[in-house]
């Protein structure tokens, strides 16, 4: 799958300590568990490259395609039960989640929520 804007990293199990958990100990990572089969997927992930690229720096995306291979263990270590769920990770620790596509005022108020930004 390809997508629009390059405001995001893409991990797998093997680097998803060092991409994720790491990352959250220096800024706010949002992690978007998805799968290329899935339309919500599809439409909400420039939204979140949108959202991202307004908090110059300060937010990370990553994306982890769980339903390929040995990433489907990452899904299970969050409990997933439905595509995308984006957590929000800080300081190694998840301090919120959302399934589904939503609007962009949505991720922010999310952000806002449940990270100290």
């Amino acid at each position: 799958m390809i997508f629009s804007m390059p405001n995001y990293i893409e991990t797998s199990v093997e680097t998803f300590e060092q991409d994720v958990i790491q990352a959250s100990h220096k800024k706010v990572v949002l992690l978007d568990m998805w799968a290329d089969w899935c339309p919500p997927c599809i439409t909400i992930a420039p939204i979140l490259e949108q959202v991202v690229s307004q908090y110059d720096g300060a937010v990370s995306l990553i994306k982890i395609e769980v339903d390929e291979g040995h990433n489907m263990k990452i899904a299970g270590r969050y409990q997933v039960r439905g595509f995308p769920t984006i957590l929000l990770l800080q300081n190694g620790e998840e301090k919120g989640r959302f399934s589904g596509a939503k609007p962009a005022s949505f991720i922010h108020d999310f952000i806002a929520q449940n990270s100290d930004l």
